[in-house]
Parts: structure tokens; C-alpha cells; sequence
């Protein structure tokens, strides 16, 4: 029996956005004009700590409300061909409701809030809400378990090993300008096939050997289709 050859999918904001969900880097930012400083960082959580909540509860009801577009969909079904590993700098589950089955969040999951004090106890709350004054069962604060900016992203070093073992490796949706997942790109082995799609070229330094598709991912990736199945 064949071996199935690695895909390696890195996802940012773009996929989602075509499902509907505003990014950080709308024109009037993500919610009611809010920049990033006032409600996803370590500092703004202690500054005001009932906003964040508000931000995240409206961002988890956007979530819920969105649907799986059809990129997410063509990498559920690109697992028929590889086996596809996606590393996604987004929070939202559009990748599980789509079909992937293996999904690795880099900056957290909307669905989760943990301890304020210990990491580690993290809870499913599905899209509910929370506020100030709900507790983990150590008796702190429940916080959205997302890496707000300016955070440790423990989920990279199991990313870069990822990357590492990647037959095929494609870009979708992000402008490759958030680190450290920008630079997950340049721990490919020399030489593989890779594909970015996106609206426009990111505007940074790329490996020689990437191909780029321009366009909207739900309109490139099933345009494509054919061409990674060559390469199985």
C-alpha cells in the first residue's frame, strides 16, 4: 500500500474572511472600530478586562454563525489524496466543521477559555458566552484561551515539526507577516513544491520555489484541485 505523501496547509485570516469573519486587518478593524491594543493583548486584559470578554463573547457568536466555505471544504477532501496536516493562525472551527480532521491552532481556539492562573486548565465552552466573576475550578478568572499579541505561541515548536516532514507545503490566506507562524515557510525542506494562494504577493522575502495562484482561496483551491492530485 502506497504512503500517503504529506500536504502541509499553513491558513491565516483570508480563508475565514470569505466565510464572512472580519480580520484585524479590515479597513475598520474587527469590532466597532476597536484596534488590536484594546482588547487582544495581556495588557488590555488588565486594563479592562470586561471588554475583552465583550469582544470575544461577539467574536464567538460570529463564529458560530459563519459557514465553511468552500476552501475549507477542498482541503477536507484534498485528505482523500495526502495526508494533510493544517496549521491555522485562526481561531475559529470553519476547519473542523469543513471536514479536516487534523487541525493545529497556533494562537488558540475561540471555543476554549482557560484559568487566568494555570494554562493548563483549559474547558470546551462550544459558543457560550462568558463573563467577569466566571471561574475555573482552581477559583480564577476564566480568560479566552487565545495567545493574545505579545504572548508565547506554545503550539509553534510542534508546527515547525510539522513543517519539517512536509512532502508539499501551501499558504493560504495570510499575508505571512505575523511571527513566529510567518517563518514556519522556512523550515520546509529545500526544494518542495509550494503553493501560495492569495489575494495579492505578500510583500516579504519567499523561497524561490513557490508558486503563486492569485485570487480568492474558495475560487483558487478547487481551480487547483487537479494540480496536487498530480502530485500525489
Amino acid at each position: 500500500m502506497r504512503t500517503m505523501k504529506k500536504l502541509v496547509v499553513l491558513t491565516g485570516a483570508g480563508i475565514s474572511a470569505e466565510s464572512g469573519l472580519k480580520t484585524f486587518r479590515d479597513s475598520n478593524g474587527l469590532w466597532e472600530d476597536h484596534r488590536v491594543e484594546d482588547v487582544a493583548t495581556p495588557e488590555a486584559w488588565q486594563r479592562n478586562p470586561d471588554m475583552v470578554q465583550r469582544f470575544y463573547n461577539a467574536r464567538r457568536k460570529a463564529a458560530a454563525e459563519a459557514k465553511p466555505n468552500l476552501a475549507h471544504k477542498t482541503l477536507a477532501n484534498l485528505e482523500r489524496y495526502f495526508n494533510v496536516k493544517v496549521i491555522t493562525q485562526n481561531v475559529d472551527d470553519l476547519h473542523e466543521r469543513g471536514g479536516s480532521s487534523s487541525v493545529l491552532h497556533l494562537h488558540g481556539r475561540l471555543r476554549n477559555v482557560s484559568s487566568e492562573k494555570n494554562a493548563d486548565l483549559i474547558y470546551d465552552i462550544g459558543h457560550k458566552e462568558i463573563y467577569m466573576g466566571d471561574l475555573a475550578e482552581d477559583g480564577f478568572q476564566l480568560r479566552p484561551d487565545i495567545v493574545w499579541f505579545g504572548e508565547p505561541v506554545p503550539m509553534i515548536e510542534p508546527a515547525i515539526e510539522i513543517c519539517e516532514k512536509a512532502d508539499l507545503f501551501m499558504v493560504v490566506g495570510t499575508s505571512l507577516q505575523v511571527y513566529p507562524a510567518a517563518g514556519l515557510i522556512h523550515y520546509c525542506r529545500p526544494g518542495i513544491p509550494i503553493f501560495l494562494v492569495d489575494r495579492k504577493l505578500p510583500g516579504v522575502n519567499l523561497p524561490s520555489n513557490i508558486v503563486f495562484h492569485e485570487g480568492a482561496a474558495a475560487e483558487v483551491l478547487p481551480s487547483i484541485f487537479g494540480i496536487l492530485k498530480e502530485l500525489t
